[in-house]
């Protein structure tokens, strides 16, 4: 009798809360692809990247930060949805990603005090006044409004074919932002302990919930800790994610780091390896729903044995599914077991964002064979590319609301 191969369960079905079959435990995590058109639809592009990643194998993907309108968005390449837009382009989307039974998730996301400033306005749970960081503190009516909003484009996200959404509480956007005790000193029923703090989240979780049925799949991704001194710690994670249990949700992301200027990235602060595994060892201990771990799993070695110690039950993989599309596919197969990356010497500030963010492009238009350059090369074009689509969005947007007002 032979025995299993020792990834064999990272290739196994899950089943979800809500009843959902993922046919293995690799998702492609949310990365800011930046490939909307600037009006907050998809591009052919974006749809080729996401049905490559879905004919490589993944079980679903996740499609990073969709807003739920255009005044508070990361970047103008950005997806806006809500009643005003073009729902026959997300119904495309959502085909194209969902291909080969596997899901496409929307994001739900809200830049808050990360909004980009040339199109959006930063707001935040409190005011900030920071070098190279200012915003304004949310009205107690903008921060009602909120979930109501998610709402409503996770219940079109469903009506437009897609398989899930994730509700973003990481990395140092809007609801992060209200976890955090650094960023967050409101002195109203949303700030002050960790019950006001996590007052936001859970309403918006509930909301969506309502909006989108109790057969549709909706996850959360959440920082382990912010990585930044007087933030969000692990201890008070914990008290999050032992909260969650009793909300209704079906998976728990569990990331960390936060992207405001000058902080560390999950990246830079660990030496190497999965960087959350070890938390959701005791993320364990305090619930039942399914967990997933996004950030450092670089070898199949990594990812199997996560799987298979029953440390987690899903693995969040992106830039390893930016070098290789298909690596779903490879790892079943047993190929391709150690992806090779790409190595940076002292790269500028943003540079490797930037490096990653274009090798998507490349997927999206089937030129990754193309060289990028160098990246002070690819950081500029990186940054002409914002600055048109910032252009094309505030066209779009600012005759919008002034059709409306």
């Amino acid at each position: 009798m032979t025995s299993q191969p020792t990834h064999s369960r990272l290739f196994t079905p899950l089943t979800l809360p809500c009843g959902r079959v993922l046919k293995n435990r690799i998702i492609k995590a949310s990365m800011s692809d930046s490939l909307g058109d600037g009006t907050g639809h998809p591009t052919e592009t974006q749809m080729r990247l996401y049905e490559r990643w879905a004919q490589g194998g993944v079980a679903a993907s996740l499609i990073g930060e969709v807003q739920p309108d255009h005044r508070h968005a990361e970047k103008p390449g950005n997806l806006v949805l809500n009643e005003l837009s073009n729902l026959e382009m997300f119904k495309a989307l959502a085909a194209r990603g969902g291909k080969h039974d596997a899901g496409l998730w929307l994001q739900l996301g809200h830049a808050g005090a990360m909004a980009y400033p040339p199109t959006s306005m930063p707001h935040g749970p409190s005011a900030l006044n920071l070098p190279g960081l200012h915003c304004e503190a949310m009205s107690l009516e903008a921060i009602k409004a909120l979930p109501s909003a998610m709402a409503t484009t996770a219940r079109l996200a469903r009506q437009a074919g897609f398989g899930g959404v994730q509700v973003h509480a990481a990395h140092g956007f809007l609801l992060s932002q209200f976890l955090s005790p650094l960023f967050n000193q409101r002195e109203d029923d949303y700030g002050g302990n960790l019950e006001n703090r996590m007052r936001l989240l859970l309403e918006v979780i509930h909301a969506v919930r309502e909006a989108v049925g109790a057969d549709f799949p909706v996850a959360v991704k959440l920082n382990s800790s912010d990585q930044l001194e007087g933030g969000f710690e692990e201890a008070e994670a914990l008290q999050v994610i032992a909260a969650l249990e009793h909300a209704p949700i079906d998976l728990i992301d569990i990331s960390g780091g936060t992207y405001f200027p000058g902080a560390k990235s999950a990246s830079d602060a660990r030496a190497s390896g999965p960087y959350f595994v070890e938390f959701a060892k005791r993320a364990r201990a305090v619930t039942s729903l399914p967990l997933m771990a996004t950030g450092g799993f670089k070898t199949l070695a990594q990812a199997a044995a996560a799987v298979n110690d029953g440390e987690i039950d899903l693995v969040g993989l992106a830039r390893p599914l930016a070098l290789q599309p298909e690596l779903a596919n490879l790892w079943q197969a047993g190929e391709c077991p150690e992806p090779e990356f790409p190595r940076f010497t002292a790269p500028p500030e943003g540079g490797v964002t930037a490096w990653y963010t274009l090798r998507l492009t490349q997927l999206g238009e089937d030129r990754e064979h193309e060289s990028l350059g160098k990246l002070d090369e690819v950081l500029s074009e990186y940054a002409a590319r914002d600055a048109a689509r910032a252009e094309t969005w505030q066209a779009h947007f600012v005759r919008g609301d002034e059709a409306i007002g």
